[in-house]
Formats: C-alpha cells, structure tokens, sequence
C-alpha cells in the first residue's frame, strides 16, 4: 500500500517530507480560509471546507505537483458582491433568506465547468503569452497584498473592520512572537533541514504561548473552526433562464481571476523548481475542484502563491504535500479544532512575513534601470494595479495588453526598404523586418508607384507578413501599381500567402520558387513541428 502510494505521489521527493510540509501548509492555510470567508461575507466553514476540496482536488488532477490550492481573497472580493445581490434577488423572488450563498455555489459550478472547457480547449498554451515583466509585477504586487492582509493580526478584533491597533503589551508581545517566529525560519535550516523551519516555528512559539500563558491573539479569536463533513446538495436556486444569466457573469469573472492567478503560480512555481506544470491539466484540476465545491458548500478556489511558496519552500515537492494540507486541515476541521484554536496568529503571521520576503522579487530594485523603459514602465503598473485594485485578472491583462502595444509600436519601426534598378528596366523592392498592422504605412510610403518603371518586383526573403493587414496591405499595393500600369510581381511569399492573394484577382502576381519560406499568417504554430513538440506546447 505505500509504495502504491509512493509511486501515485511521484518519486523525486520523499514521503516525510512532503506530510510535513503538507502540515505546514494546513496550519497556514487556516486563518487564510476564515478571513477570506469573512471578506466573501459567508460562514467561515464555507472557506475551510473550500481550502480542503481544493487543495486535495488540484493535487491529485491538477497539473502543478507542490502547487497549494484553497480559498482565495481575489476570488472572496469577486462573492461578496454575488452573495449580497443574491441575498437581495433570493428575497425579491420570495424565497427568502440565505438565498446568496446558494446563489454563490451555483456561480462556483459554472465556474468550474467554465474552466474545465478552457482545458478542454487547450486554452493553456496562452500562460506563453504574459512577458517577464508582467510576471515580475504580478509576483511583486502579491507580495505586498499579502503583506497588507497581514495587519489585521495587529488589530484588537481581526475580523472587525472599524477594531483598534493593539497598543502597550499586547502589541510588544505580539511583535516579539513574531519576530521570534521569522528569526526560528531563517536560521533553523543553517542547522538541519530534516523538519521545515516554518513547521518548527509554529509549534514552538504556540507551546511557549501557552506554557507561559502569554496573553496574545490565537484562531479562536477569529472564528470557531470546528465542524462536520460537508454534505452534498443541489444548490438551492431555481433552474432557469433568469437564474443562469443572472450568475454567469459572476462566473465568467471567477473562473478568469482563478485561472489566471493559478497559471501565473504554475509558472512560479516552475522556475523556483526547475520543472515544467502543465497548464492544460491545473486548468482542469481547477474546474473540478470548483465543480465538487459548489455541490458540497465550498466557496470556491484557485492557487495560493503564499501557501505555495510555503509547500516549497518547507520541501513540498510531489502531489502528496498538496493532498495531505487538505487532508490535515479536514482533520483540524473534524478532530482537532479545540488544539488548532490555541495557535497564536502571531506565529502564523511571521510564517506569512518570510511568505512575503521570499515572494517579492527584490532583484527588480537592481534590474529596474538596466531593463528597457517599456519594461520597467509595464512593471511597475502591474504592481500598483494589484495592489490597489486587488483584481489579478484586471492587473494582468492589462499589463499584457500595454506590453503588446509597447512591442507592436518598436516593431513597426523595424521593417525598412532597399530597391534596386536593374539591366533590363525592372525595379526590385526588398522589404525587411516584418509586415503587420503596425508597419502597413511605412511599408506604402515606401514605394512610388506612379514614378516606378511598367514592371515591379517585391522580394519577400528578408520579410515575413504576419497578420492579415500586412496581405491587406499588399493587395491595396497591387490596386495603386495596377492603376499606373504597372505590373507587379511577389517573390519569395510563404505559400499560404500566395493561397489568399490568389483568391483576390489577378491584382497581384504571385512567383511560386522553391525556396520560398513556410509560415502561417497569424498561428504561433509551425506546420513542420512533430506530435511531440505539439503535445509538449499544448501542455
């Protein structure tokens, strides 16, 4: 049975290290769970029961091995707002109170199936498509997100919004156990690495706690966390038209949020480890968790960078340390609650301060005047949109659609001309860089038709047309030359150029040579690639 056992989990990293890492994990993800419950205005067992499906799911389908998965606050900002238009829609109808949790696990069903289809498309393969820099700000501005939620720990009532700071003892002690705990996770490992430094942490300073009956903030004082095993149920919606319009944009939202922040994670991850996740299966492992969630009174979930960055940095390698941090805090939920109440938040917050030291990329400081303006510029607005924001999905896209725009705009000054006359009267163009919408005009300016000779010939060997208005372009070409008279000829144009140019008249005549170049208008994929360079790209 163990060594079944063994080869499910993966064979890289051994077995004690990955349970206690999973342990770890479970501890940290506690007040995770209840303070995103708190945020998304649901009971804190809603987001316990989340972090445990999740994290069990994504390990054992998802496709990241050492990748933490649970109740997220990007994710807990999106449900408030469904819970509490819920509520107002679930009174309207006469159906009477509660109505916006229900509302909340018939949106985290869609939002599964939603991301299952994204897999089931191989919509994956578009994690290649974020640059570095966004990646560095969307690392960056989670650190600091993660820092901010850490300050209610310092408050009298964690989860009272309008609480007081502490002040006096409470407040020293409070800051003396944290700092003990960050002081036992950076110099434990200099002694031995067999147990994880932040495992050690947080029993240590939580048996000083109550040896020394340290009057400090525990669990306890943010909610109760006992509890039984969730139950399945239908959500409690009517099934109609009305009912899916009214959840599918909430849906649509949480599933882009989710994914984006999971892949993002994956691909952390990847480099931390020197390995390569497949984003088509997390995207899939996602969207079943999601799915099993709402069934069964979850609200929902996606990759945790914080919590990942513990499961690594603890030794959590394989699909065991993920399952076994659901299987723990289930237990916690189930058995051990009274024990898991008593841990101070002061030891959990300075397991999530060296999350946040270790999460930020501080090389950015150093690389930030040497990297190109663009760059830094697309940085930086990363990081201040996640931070303000707390929109991941927004942060993200935004920043790919600057750097996109940043890149097309450097690309279009790159195409230039040389032309020469020839013997026999024919005028030779030879274009170089690329043809795309960026780089159409300066591509028509290029040329003279009305002072050009009858016969004209565009050579395409140092070109490449990448999008469908660099053909536009090449066509209104043809139309100008042949208002002169002139003929003109294309030479050296990939083959499906020359198919569509065809298909437009005798505009244009098009030379087919056999050295001709072979490449597709608007595809990232090559034609020649073999089905295993395809599955590894599809992955």
């Amino acid at each position: 049975m163990f060594q079944l056992i063994y080869r499910k989990f993966g064979n890289r990293i051994q077995t004690k290290d990955d349970l206690l890492s999973g342990l770890t994990v479970a501890l940290a993800l506690v007040p995770e769970a209840v303070a995103f419950s708190l945020i998304a205005g649901v009971p804190p067992l809603v987001g316990l029961y989340a972090a445990f499906m999740v994290s069990i799911i994504t390990a054992l389908a998802g496709g990241r091995p050492g990748m933490i998965s649970g109740a997220t606050g990007a994710l807990a900002v999106i449900a408030v707002g469904l819970v509490k238009l819920g509520e107002e829609r679930g009174i309207a109808l006469g159906l009477g109170e509660g109505m916006g949790l229900q509302f909340l696990f018939a949106a985290v069903i869609l939002q599964g199936v939603l991301q299952m289809l994204f897999a089931a498309f191989k919509l994956g393969r578009l994690i290649r498509l974020i640059p570095h820099p966004v990646m560095l700000g969307f690392v960056n501005g989670l650190a600091i997100v993660i820092f901010e939620a850490q300050f209610p720990m310092f408050k009298v009532s964690p989860t009272e919004a309008g609480a007081a700071w502490l002040s006096g003892s409470p407040l020293v002690v409070m800051v003396v156990l944290v700092l003990i705990t960050m002081a036992i996770i950076q110099f434990l490992p200099k002694l031995t690495t067999q147990v994880p430094s932040s495992l050690v942490a947080i029993v240590a300073v939580s048996l000083a706690v109550i040896f020394l009956n340290l009057d400090t903030l525990r669990v306890i004082d943010m909610a109760p966390i006992a509890g039984g095993f969730p139950d399945f149920a239908m959500p409690q919606v009517p099934l109609t038209w009305d009912t899916l319009a009214f959840i599918a944009p909430f849906s649509f939202i949480l599933a882009a949020v989710g994914l984006i922040e999971s892949l993002m994670t994956l691909t952390l991850i990847d480099e931390l480890t020197e390995t390569r996740g497949h984003a088509n299966r997390e995207s899939f492992g996602q969207g079943l968790a999601n799915v099993v969630n709402g069934f069964f009174g979850g609200m929902g979930g996606c990759a945790m960078i914080g919590q990942s960055m513990i499961n690594i940095r603890s030794g959590g390698r394989g699909r065991l340390s993920g399952a076994s941090a659901g299987v723990f805090l289930l237990c916690f939920i189930l058995f051990l609650s009274p024990l898991i109440e008593k841990i101070p938040l002061a030891a959990l917050t300075g397991v999530m301060f060296m999350v946040v030291i270790g999460t930020f990329e501080w090389s950015s400081f150093r690389i930030i005047r040497k990297i190109p303006k663009t760059d830094a510029f697309v940085l930086i607005l990363v990081s201040l949109v996640t931070v303000f924001t707390h929109n991941l999905a927004l942060a993200v896209i935004l920043g790919v659609v600057v750097s996109a725009l940043c890149f097309a705009w450097k690309s279009a000054h790159h195409i230039h001309f040389t032309s020469e006359l020839r013997d026999d009267g024919v005028k030779v163009y030879y274009p170089n860089g690329p043809l795309f919408f960026g780089s159409v005009q300066d591509f028509a300016d290029a040329c003279d038709p009305k002072n050009d000779p009858p016969e004209v010939i565009f050579d395409f060997k140092n070109a490449r047309v990448w999008d469908h208005s660099g053909l536009d372009a090449i066509q209104k070409l043809a139309e100008r030359y042949r208002a002169n008279g002139t003929r003109l000829h294309i030479q050296h144009l990939s083959h499906d150029c020359a198919d569509m140019l065809d298909k437009a008249g005798k505009l244009v005549e098009v030379e087919r040579l056999d050295d001709d170049p072979v490449y597709h208008v608007a595809n990232l994929a090559h034609p020649k690639r073999g089905p295993r360079q395809s599955e590894a790209l599809e992955s």
